[in-house]
């Protein structure tokens, strides 16, 4: 056998195979397998390592880069955001939860897998329908789940929190601002009145969405369209960016607190079972045997006035602040027009 095999191997190597006995292996064929294999082993592992070094590691960077992004499925990373010269995904950088980005419409659901029965529009849905009938305080994450017949983990493959749910609630309810704002051909402090009363009729439809904590400046759609909204109306006043920015945050911030205020009292007056006259002359009466006039000589004189025992409509409580701080927004708009 084993001359066999030599003679096979003698065969195979031809002339080529003459050399010292110490060169071939047991049994005739020329070159050890040690030495072989060790050839083998060392000639390619150096190859390899050889190729590697020079390539793999800059040549697999460079592929994950340029690939990467590409072989991903849909819900891994957002889209690029549109202008964006580096085409980094919105995500890659961004503060905003990934259902905020997917209502921008950066950021997609995977499309594989067998439809699911829920969606974030019915999430969100639910939760505003809630908010709604029962206030913000009945919304959670488990209670929505309820409403909608679903576990309550099903729910956070599409929100990751309670205040992400938030953030779309008051998007959803908000809606987007209506098309005729800034009404056309009107000045900035008709635009911008405009404004503060459409923002104050969306709150007062929703009154749930004053109890929303803020979780940062506009981030959705509708409430940047809005922002937007505000800062036309502002165009052509001669103010800098930062001067129009703080009045437009001036003005929403009066919005929110009055209609906070008038929903507080509305509360108060609900809650009495009394008509709003009633209650107001009862309060002007308690607070005369409680307050005295040595004491409280300014509050005194408001009571004596008789105006407490009228419940003033909040539209004219409204009207009466916007106007003032409008007036104040005309002296400086009129003092940067003369500066320049």
């Amino acid at each position: 056998m084993a001359d066999g095999g030599s003679d096979r191997g003698d065969g195979r190597a031809g002339a080529g195979t003459d050399g010292p006995a110490a060169d071939r292996e047991p049994g005739g064929r020329p070159g050890s397998r040690t030495d072989r294999e060790s050839a083998g082993r060392s000639g390619a592992r150096v190859d390899r390592e050889s190729a590697g070094r020079s390539g793999s590691r800059a040549d697999r960077e460079s592929a994950g880069r340029s690939g990467s992004r590409a072989d991903r499925q849909p819900g891994d990373q957002s889209r690029p955001r549109a202008g964006d010269p580096a085409g980094d995904p919105v995500g890659g950088g961004s503060f905003l939860p990934p259902a905020v980005e997917a209502a921008w419409g950066v950021r997609e659901r995977p499309s594989k897998g067998p439809r699911p029965s829920l969606t974030l529009d019915r999430i969100v849905g639910a939760a505003v329908s809630l908010a709604s009938i029962e206030g913000l305080d009945a919304v959670s994450m488990g209670r929505v789940a309820k409403e909608l017949g679903v576990s309550t983990m099903s729910l956070y493959r599409y929100v990751s929190a309670k205040s992400e749910l938030y953030v779309l609630m008051q998007e959803a309810a908000t809606g987007a601002p209506p098309d005729h704002l800034p009404p056309p051909g009107a000045d900035w402090r008709e635009a911008l009145a405009a404004w503060a009363w459409a923002m104050r009729e969306v709150y007062h439809r929703n009154l749930w969405l004053l109890r929303v904590p803020v979780a940062g400046p506009p981030a959705t759609p509708n409430m940047v369209a809005w922002w937007e909204k505000a800062l036309v109306a502002l165009e052509g006043t001669g103010l800098d960016e930062g001067a129009v920015l703080s009045v437009t945050l001036l003005v929403a911030g009066y919005v929110k607190n009055e209609a906070v205020l008038t929903a507080d009292l509305a509360a108060v007056v609900a809650a009495s079972d009394d008509p709003p006259e009633q209650v107001m002359t009862r309060y002007a009466r308690t607070l005369r045997r409680l307050a005295a006039p040595e004491e409280y000589p300014a509050v005194t004189r408001i009571l004596d006035s008789g105006v407490l025992d009228i419940a003033d409509e909040p539209e004219d409580e409204f009207r009466f602040g916007l106007d003032r701080i409008l007036d104040g927004v005309a002296v400086l708009v009129a003092g940067r027009g003369a500066a320049s």
